[in-house]
């Protein structure tokens, strides 16, 4: 049927669309397990989940480097959904690094990462949370007795990739932004454990509103942007490792892409270092004497990364001095390096 400029499909029973492709919602057309959207009385819209795009998300793609689309015009955000990260009650700590799809937007209110539990926002719903506002990045979290919250300096968006590091022990949490300095913070109240129970998602959330999250800093739009590299251990003494269960693998997703740049050539490695990626994951590797996301750092004489190490033994302090180092020897013990007892 044509009136004009416009033409239309007159659809038969229980189909809709511009070409009569969508029996709407109820006879669901969008496959593969897509969120279907009914767009108007006759039309719809196949929100795709992980690994699938397409008009109906027949299409298979294969994806190392996820890209998020923030909030779509239904509402809905782009996400990720992996298992529940194991052993978390205690300790953990995470490294990521993100590419921000345009300036603008990606910096106001948008989550990057969130795993909790379920609650009317009184003080028992535990949860972590990273997100950026207002051009920072703002790290938050609950063990139940009051949030903890620590925001960092304004990002410096001539960096084409951001580099975070963040972690918790007990009470006591701390986040590092590209160069920026370590910042900590101690959560209020009692409560030493993080109790959540929900998978971890990644970008946005499976919900599609996030009044239904805890109370809190909860951010209203989805990441915008590429996410690499995300790390996770719950033991100072374990590997780091991607998340999911098989490792790396999502359980779930929805209107997730593939991240167009290589994120090697969106990395500047300063000082001779060299950009490293494999899969999901990149990284300076930075010539000896430097340190850092973008090697800037430079390495003290005394840190565990200088080449050649501090020679102070038996539980002696290296101490920095303009030219070299000294040092503090505990009690029982003397000479240059506290080798003497």
């Amino acid at each position: 049927v044509s009136d004009a400029e416009n033409w239309y499909c007159e659809c038969p029973k229980l189909y809709t669309g511009k070409l009569c492709q969508f029996a709407t919602c109820d006879e669901n057309p969008c496959g593969n397990g897509a969120t279907c959207f009914p767009k108007s009385s006759r039309d719809a819209v196949c929100l795709c989940p992980y690994g699938r795009s397409g008009i109906l998300c027949s299409e298979a793609i294969n994806i190392t480097q996820p890209s998020f689309s923030g909030t779509d015009v239904f509402g809905y955000t782009s996400f990720l959904g992996y298992s529940t990260i194991p052993n978390i009650i205690f300790y953990c700590e995470f490294h990521l690094k993100f590419q921000l799809a345009n300036h603008h937007s990606a910096l106001q209110d948008n989550l990057i990462f969130f795993t909790g539990q379920k609650g009317q926002g009184l003080n028992g719903d535990d949860f972590l949370e990273l997100g950026l506002r207002n051009g920072r990045v703002v790290y938050s979290y609950n063990l139940g007795s009051g949030t903890a919250t620590i925001i960092s300096k304004a990002l410096d968006l001539t960096l084409p990739i951001h580099v975070i590091h963040l972690g918790r022990n007990l009470q006591k949490g701390w986040l590092k932004v590209d160069d920026q300095k370590n910042k900590t913070v101690t959560s209020p109240g009692r409560l030493v454990g993080l109790n959540v129970f929900s998978q971890f998602y990644l970008g946005g959330y499976r919900e599609y509103i996030p009044e239904l999250l805890p109370k809190g800093p909860r951010f209203k739009n989805g990441f915008q942007g590429c996410i690499f590299d995300v790390q996770i251990r719950t033991s100072i003494n374990q590997e780091f490792k991607s998340p999911g269960s098989p490792e790396g693998h999502p359980n779930s997703g929805r209107n997730v892409g593939q991240c167009k740049d290589s994120p090697c050539s969106l990395i500047k490695c300063r000082n001779g270092g060299k950009c490293i990626e494999s899969g999901s994951t990149v990284y300076c590797d930075c010539l000896t004497g430097w340190k850092g996301a973008f090697c800037t750092e430079t390495v003290s004489v005394c840190e565990p990364e200088h080449d050649p190490p501090h020679l102070c033994r038996q539980g002696g302090t290296c101490v920095p001095l303009p030219n070299g180092y000294t040092c503090h020897c505990p009690l029982g013990t003397t000479g240059t390096y506290c080798e003497q007892g």
